[in-house]
């Protein structure tokens, strides 16, 4: 796709923005505003003076480092020292510049003094009247500000993929029910398995004659009808979601799932591998000239542009692509891969079942083992276990374990990370678990070093299993503490200790990309579904849906390991 000059120029603008928010040197913050504007006010295609070679560095206010951005931008699509910069701050923080009145001057002070990185603090702040009290804000200021985020929660309203999936997947079955229906998919950010999604895709091919537009505009949730036509429908379902419905021809069935699933970054790679190859790719198909040569199936999509086809969850741009060029995708791991659960709970604290009915319940859904591991004493609100509690549950283990056939369940506990790094139970009771769950559960909001220094001494305890959702956060409703993952993610290889992927819906934590941190330093990840209740244990999809949007095999996972070979590994963790 080509790079316009208002492209170059909102990388500029937005790479002055954080530098200005970081309190970097005014001239150069002046010089990327400077050059925003000479790209915008540039008649000829920056694009076209570099396919023909001509110096950039000609034009006024582009040095050689410009136009060296210039010239990648063009090249490339991407710019690596804006990249950078992102990674420098809390991935929200550019939100915040979006909202009227809030220049990068404002946002600095509001993160400088409130210590504001999401919309949610800013929100907070603006109600409690901390904002009024700033120099250069004030009443009116204040006020427009909470304005303008309640307009902005109405625009960006997203929904938990979980509670998608409540929505979607009854409304694909009732479409597949309709007349001469032969195939009904889900597309979009939901099969791509991302955290959130903000509206649903679905497609849907005929053999005939059908009544499924008629049928999907008369569904029982729908609030609005936004359009209505032949092949294509547009709904808003009471709950908010907008639902996207195409019918499309048989022979264009994969070109349009393929271009409906996303994401927009890989698309465009992927049109760019065809234009390469002089063929048009869109979603109705693959074309030489005005001849169809591939749109049946996605797969037929992918080999067209000389690639194997590529999972949905790992279409994010972020390298599929050349793995799949170089023959080095991962056989991502599956949920039938999973022979067990490392973190489950019961009545004995926050749970809602027996021990009898969580190991029952994780039996019928094909597993092997299952660990329980009920909170420790310092949780009060969740009734969490002393030493003498503890002890009394890991013998009513014992002697459910003789009675059980078909899954074994073993002896844990979920124990706090104390401010200190210290744990919340001593050694002497630790020692008799089979595993340790280490969690971090209060102080939030401790500087980075500080939690990471945290995490670190509680992970180098003798009895250290696995760091429990290791960032803390909960999808839309409190952001991750500040930690360097990748330090822990380190520190884990170096112990011998292991990361979970939680996968309760509000969690998914660990986050994809950091799930890809943990595969590339050879860290062992287990996918838990934190069960309080019989059912929470279907969540476990949702943390494979994650575990695969951040590359993981079945090798990549702990409890795809077999009981046997998964005890050895879990007594390795132990450091007498």
């Amino acid at each position: 796709m080509p790079v316009h000059n208002a492209d170059i120029a909102a990388v500029f603008d937005e790479i002055a923005d954080l530098l200005e928010i970081q309190g970097e040197n005014p001239f150069r913050i002046r010089a990327y505003r400077n050059a925003a504007r000479q790209m915008e006010s540039m008649g000829m295609p920056a694009a076209d003076m570099v396919a023909k070679g001509e110096d950039l560095t000609e034009l006024p206010g582009i040095g050689d480092d410009l136009a060296a951005k210039i010239r990648e931008m063009v090249e490339t699509g991407k710019c690596k020292a804006l990249e950078k910069l992102r990674a420098k701050f809390p991935p929200t923080i550019t939100t915040l510049l979006k909202l009227p009145g809030l220049g990068p001057k404002r946002v600095k002070t509001l993160y400088d003094k409130l210590k504001i990185k999401t919309l949610e603090q800013l929100k907070a702040a603006a109600r409690e009247h901390r904002i009024r009290e700033l120099e250069g804000f004030g009443d009116k200021t204040e006020a427009t500000i909470l304005e303008a985020l309640e307009q902005h929660a109405e625009q960006v309203t997203r929904f938990k993929l979980a509670v998608a999936a409540q929505y979607a997947e009854p409304l694909a079955s009732y479409l597949k029910r309709s007349r001469n229906v032969k195939q009904v998919e889900i597309a979009g950010s939901y099969r791509r398995c991302k955290e959130t999604v903000g509206d649903l895709d679905l497609l849907a091919t005929t053999k005939g004659a059908s009544n499924v537009m008629d049928r999907f505009v008369k569904y029982d949730e729908v609030r609005d009808v936004l359009a209505h036509g032949e092949t294509r429908a547009t709904v808003r379902l009471k709950c908010g979601l907008q639902v996207d419905l195409r019918v499309v021809s048989t022979e264009s069935f994969g070109a349009a799932l393929q271009y409906f699933t996303g994401s927009k970054a890989h698309n465009i790679e992927i049109r760019r591998l065809g234009q390469d190859r002089k063929l048009k790719i869109n979603e109705y198909g693959v074309f030489k000239g005005k001849k169809s040569i591939a749109g049946a199936t996605e797969e037929s999509v992918y080999r067209a542009v000389g690639l194997p086809w590529i999972a949905p969850e790992l279409r994010e741009d972020r390298g599929e692509i050349e793995a799949a060029r170089k023959g080095k995708l991962p056989k991502l791991v599956e949920l039938s891969d999973l022979r067990g659960d490392l973190h489950a709970h019961t009545k004995a604290t926050d749970g809602h079942h027996t021990l009898k009915e969580m190991a029952e319940a994780a039996k019928a859904r094909g597993l092997e083992y299952l660990a329980i591991t009920e909170h420790s004493r310092r949780l009060t609100v969740a009734h969490g276990l002393d030493p003498h509690r503890l002890r009394k549950q890991m013998e009513e283990i014992d002697r459910l374990n003789q009675n059980l056939s078909g899954i074994t369940i073993l002896k844990g506990v979920e124990v706090d990370i104390l401010e200190d790094g210290s744990l919340d139970l001593p050694d002497e009771v630790l020692t008799e678990c089979d595993l340790v769950v280490g969690a971090v559960h209060s102080k939030f909001h401790l500087p980075r070093a500080k939690q990471t220094q945290r995490i670190l001494r509680a992970m180098e305890r003798p009895y250290f299993s696995i760091l429990a959702h290791p960032s803390g956060r909960l999808i839309g409703s409190r952001e991750a503490y500040e930690v360097d993952m990748l330090k822990i993610i380190r520190a884990a290889k170096a112990r011998g200790c292991f990361l979970e992927l939680n996968a309760h819906p509000e969690r998914l934590d660990l986050m994809d990309v950091n799930c890809q941190l943990a595969k590339d330093e050879n860290v062992l990840v287990a996918i838990s579904s934190d069960a309080h209740r019989l059912q929470d244990f279907d969540n476990l999809k949702y943390g494979v849906g994650q575990a695969r949007r951040g590359w993981l095999t079945k090798d990549d996972v702990l409890n795809t390991r077999p009981l046997k070979l998964l005890v050895s590994l879990l007594r390795r963790t132990i450091k007498k």
